[in-house]
């Protein structure tokens, strides 16, 4: 029976291990979603992964021949809790594709926050504090303004770790 397992990639090689691994006949899975890249001035739409150096493919482990995935060009490894890989359950596959469209691109949320805004902090070190928001960086993070020590510092949180004040 085919089963999902995870894939562990070189760094930024997602795309690359994702096209060899089907070259190879397996079936894959690399959720991403749009991101904004500023590079040379100019700022434009790029697809990232949502899990950056992991993807998911499918195989049967009695029946394939697997052991050929680690040797892939642009794959470190299978994840795996001993000798064997550890399969992925097939419901939180199951949800993940159902936040993506068909190309396997995931919308993200984005918060709707105005820069100047009072945010909270819900989580870190930092948890409790307010600060005003400043931006959204590409990196799925927040920026903030936070007054510390007698003066504002910046600092980038990811976004599941503030709410508006």
């Amino acid at each position: 029976m085919k089963q999902w397992y995870a894939v562990r990639t070189q760094t930024a090689a997602e795309s690359k291990a994702d096209a060899n691994l089907r070259h190879q006949g397996f079936e894959t899975f690399l959720p991403r979603f749009r991101k904004l890249r500023s590079h040379a001035r100019k700022v434009e739409t790029v697809l990232a992964p949502v899990f950056p150096r992991y993807l998911f493919v499918k195989f049967d482990i009695n029946a394939q021949a697997w052991r050929c995935i680690n040797g892939t060009f642009g794959v470190t490894s299978l994840v795996s809790f001993g000798l064997l890989p550890s399969a992925v359950p097939s419901n939180i596959i199951a949800a993940i594709r159902g936040d993506c469209d068909e190309a396997d691109v995931m919308d993200l949320p984005q918060p709707s926050f105005k820069p100047g805004q009072p945010v909270l902090i819900e989580r870190g070190p930092m948890a409790d504090l307010v600060g005003l928001f400043e931006r959204i960086s590409g990196e799925r993070q927040v920026v903030l303004l936070v007054e510390m020590l007698g003066r504002a510092l910046r600092v980038a949180l990811p976004f599941a770790a503030v709410r508006a004040a």
